[in-house]
C-alpha cells in the first residue's frame, strides 16, 4: 500500500465499474469497497471483484469492513482480490495482526492517544467523524486544528466532510499522508459524480504539491 506523502487519494464507497474507472483516470491513487451491509454503499464481493479485476496494478484496492471476524475478512480479501483491509467498527488490535494484508483504522480524534497505544505500530490511521451508527460516509467535518496534531505523529489519512472546495484548505492545515473521500463526491449513495470525482483529485495533488492557488474551481 502506498504511504508516501501526497500519494494516496481514495475514492471510497465504489459500487460501478465506470466510477472506478473514471476515479482512476483522474488521479486516485486507492479504491474503497465497502463490505457492511448497513452502509447505502454496499457492495457485494463478487461485484466488487469485478470491478476489481479492471483496476490497475497501481492503484490501492481497500475493503471496509465493520466488525467481521478476520476469518470473513480474510475470505472476502483473497475473494476480491483487495490490497488492504479498512477497520470501521470496535476491532481488537489482534484482529489487524491476523489479516495479513496492510490496515488502515479508522478512528476518532478523542479515541487516537489510547488506540495508538495498542495498535500494531505500521497502522495507518483513517481520522473520520465517527458515528455510532453510520460509522463513515456521513459528510460530517473533523477538527482540523486537532487533525494536524495527530498527523504530526502519525500516518494519517484524512476523511471526514471533505469536498472539491476545502480539500485543498484541509491539506494545507492537516498535512496528512493522504486523503479519502465518499459522500463529497456523490450524486447519491454509491453513485460518484465526475465532475466533483475530478476537481477533489485535482486540487488535493495541486495542494500536496504545493500548488494550491491552481485550483479547479466550479463552473
Amino acid at each position: 500500500m502506498n504511504v508516501m506523502s501526497g500519494s494516496f487519494l481514495k475514492i471510497c464507497g465504489i459500487t460501478r465499474s465506470a466510477d472506478a474507472a473514471h476515479a482512476v483516470d483522474s488521479g486516485a491513487t486507492a479504491l474503497g469497497f465497502v463490505f457492511w451491509r448497513r452502509s447505502p454503499r454496499w457492495i457485494d464481493p463478487d461485484r466488487a471483484a469485478e470491478i476489481v479485476r479492471e483496476v490497475s496494478p497501481g492503484v490501492t484496492t481497500v475493503g471496509v469492513f465493520v466488525d467481521e471476524s478476520p476469518d470473513v475478512i480474510r475470505r472476502v480479501v483473497a475473494e476480491v482480490g483487495l490490497g488492504a483491509v479498512q477497520l470501521h467498527g470496535d476491532e481488537a488490535p489482534s484482529d489487524a495482526r491476523a489479516l495479513g494484508v496492510p490496515v488502515l483504522r479508522a478512528i476518532g480524534l478523542d479515541a487516537f492517544v489510547g488506540a495508538r497505544a495498542v495498535w500494531p505500530a505500521d497502522t495507518m490511521w483513517l481520522l473520520d467523524a465517527i458515528d455510532p451508527a453510520r460509522r463513515g460516509g456521513t459528510g460530517r467535518q473533523v477538527d482540523w486544528g486537532r487533525a494536524a496534531d495527530v498527523a504530526a505523529q502519525a500516518r494519517v489519512i484524512l476523511a471526514g466532510g471533505l469536498t472539491p472546495q476545502n480539500v485543498a484548505d484541509a491539506i494545507a492545515r492537516v498535512r496528512p499522508y493522504g486523503v479519502d473521500v465518499s459522500s463529497g463526491v456523490e450524486e447519491s449513495p454509491g453513485v460518484k459524480d465526475f465532475v466533483k470525482v475530478s476537481r477533489f483529485l485535482a486540487n488535493a495533488r495541486a495542494a500536496f504539491a504545493g500548488s494550491a492557488g491552481r485550483l479547479v474551481e466550479d463552473r
